[in-house]
């Protein structure tokens, strides 16, 4: 098992309920960079880091990502967690195969992304309306909101899945039996 995970992909693909469930059971501790970025854009804008501009969101996501990338790389080589049998688990939707190659380093670090991209957007609307509660940041958008989000959604998680193939790199993906697809991740992080 490796000093640190982390689960990556598109949002609502249940990257946060997974983190959460493998710092309960494997004692990491669970960082939302969702949280880190939202507070980044808001404190330091200088940075350029922002999650709603309005640009393409294939180049925003890569824009945010190649930075994301080695403030992760900061965190992961702080030392904080040396001393300690455990490490981090984190959460990041915008972090792409290619960041993680470039810039974290494998040895200490493993990655797993998830994605909905075996649906189509119609379909993955249907899945997010089925599953959510007030809860989620996504029970409080409009109708038209969240079509046009399950779109980017799909389009997303294809392009992770395409890029997860070229470096090799598992990809998930979570429009149906999504516990034991959980459950397997856990599995498979618990083994030595």
């Amino acid at each position: 098992m490796k000093k640190h995970i982390i689960i990556a992909g598109v949002p609502r693909s249940g990257k946060s309920t997974l983190s959460q469930r493998i710092s309960d059971r494997l004692g990491y501790q669970h960082i939302s960079m969702d949280a880190i970025i939202a507070g980044i854009e808001r404190v330091f804008p200088e940075t350029g880091i922002n999650s709603d501009a309005d640009t393409d969101l294939l180049e925003n996501i890569q824009y945010i990502s190649a930075k994301m990338a080695l403030f992760i790389r900061a965190m992961t080589d702080s030392g904080e967690y040396n001393e300690c049998d455990y490490g981090m688990v984190i959460d990041i939707f915008q972090l792409l195969p290619q960041h993680y190659m470039q810039h974290i380093d494998t040895l200490v670090c493993d990655i797993y992304y998830f994605g909905t991209s075996d649906v189509t957007p119609e379909e993955r609307y249907a899945l997010l309306r089925e599953y959510d509660t007030p809860r989620d940041y996504t029970y409080y958008k409009s109708e038209e909101e969240n079509r046009e989000d399950c779109a980017s959604i799909v389009t997303i998680s294809n392009y992770l899945k395409e890029q997860c193939r070229i470096y090799k790199l598992p990809y998930y993906d979570t429009s149906y039996d999504r516990e034991q697809l959980f459950q397997h991740v856990v599995d498979k992080i618990r083994r030595p």
